[in-house]
């Protein structure tokens, strides 16, 4: 009950806090928003989409059947959930989380199995490593690739190290293979049974369902870290610290970070902090990527009986590993080429108000649907 009571408190306080600084608030929302519609949204989108629709097509099934052994021998995980792991390290967090909790939902994966696989995949996706952190906020390109491959190599060891997590479970599971690929292939699609226009709406309205609640979270989190700078917690916490004039940007970047990746790593990026030691704290937050991401992975999860705990351990790992693989690539006396990728934001803020405009209009013609016939 004391954790209710907390709770309570802690949303009562910054409810106050945000009626006296109303502008402070509007601020730091419009950061967060801006944020959202001109990268996140539209650089996760496809990937959601096309995952949905990998799903239904039993393309995941397919490959889960050919990959099963691997994904045993490696992760202790089962074919489709490796399928998932490696989906998710192209596509970004959370959708790793989301393909989990179906999964689980299918009774494909048990709880355990569905643990590891919720503490491993889970990574940032690569156009926002290369473009919006090397590019956009280091103007240092060649970095992208040094990022990107401590951050995936720093997944992969999660995976092997979550491997250990667990006890096995025996579970009626509702097999989607049974002669081979072909076979799972067959069945999967089967089993779905929807036509591709049916199959291609839902995987729009359900990507973008997640989309609004990852912004959603953003948006509170970019409040929220604004307000405890405001009002002082951020200064106190620092104090006790021990920073100094030096050390007080790395603090600002890691306790933003902390709260939200994206602030995090573009505060992380200054120009008052050295390029090495950016590059060791911003390895470090995208690995544990921010409460404001792991409470999208929560919101995901809490459907299903997969428990939290393992993702968060799984998030320290990751920050480590991460930040390690860093440190040994800075020493190693070999120059990254550069892979800048141009997305420009006017792009992103279009991409993000037309896909909304055609969920709003799938959701107009299910609704006109419905209504025809209950007349």
């Amino acid at each position: 009950m004391w954790k209710t009571y907390a709770a309570a408190c802690s949303i009562t306080l910054l409810a106050a806090a945000l009626l006296f600084s109303p502008q402070t608030g509007l601020k730091a929302a419009v950061y967060g928003m801006d944020i959202w519609w001109k990268t996140v949204f539209p650089s996760l989108l496809p990937f959601l989409i096309l995952t949905e629709l990998m799903t239904g097509l039993g393309v995941i099934a397919f490959f889960g059947s050919i990959l099963s052994g691997l994904m045993r021998f490696f992760f202790r995980i089962p074919g489709p959930a490796g399928v998932t792991w490696m989906l998710s390290l192209a596509s970004g967090f959370p959708a790793g989380a989301r393909m989990a909790a179906q999964l689980r939902t299918e009774q494909s994966i048990t709880r355990t199995e569905a643990e590891r696989l919720v503490a491993m995949a889970h990574s940032s996706n690569p156009l926002f490593i290369l473009s919006a952190v090397a590019s956009g906020f280091l103007k240092s390109p060649e970095t992208g690739l040094l990022l990107a491959s401590a951050h995936y190599s720093g997944a992969f060891l999660v995976g092997l190290t979550m491997r250990f997590y667990g006890k096995e479970e025996k579970i009626e599971r509702k097999k989607i293979k049974t002669a081979g690929p072909l076979q799972a292939f067959k069945e999967a699609r089967e089993k779905d049974g929807r036509v591709f226009g049916t199959l291609l709406a839902d995987a729009v309205l359900s990507s973008v369902k997640t989309l609004v609640l990852v912004g959603g979270f953003i948006l509170f989190f970019s409040v929220l870290t604004t307000l405890l700078h405001k009002y002082g917690v951020a200064a106190f916490l620092f104090s006790l610290l021990g920073s100094n004039e030096t050390s007080m940007p790395v603090f600002k970047a890691l306790f933003a970070g902390f709260f939200e990746l994206t602030s995090g790593v573009q505060l992380s990026s200054s120009e008052s902090i050295p390029l090495p030691v950016s590059l060791l704290m911003i390895s470090a937050i995208l690995g544990f990527s921010g409460l404001s991401v792991h409470a999208q992975v929560a919101a995901i999860i809490s459907e299903t009986d997969i428990r939290f705990g393992p993702f968060f351990a799984g998030r320290i790992l990751h920050s480590v590993y991460a930040a390690v693989i860093t440190f040994c690539l800075l020493s190693w006396p070999v120059s990254f080429p550069k892979a800048a990728l141009s997305f420009a934001p006017e792009h992103g803020m279009l991409i993000t108000v037309v896909v909304l405009g055609i969920a709003s209009l799938l959701l107009g013609i299910r609704y006109s649907k419905s209504r025809t016939k209950r007349v």
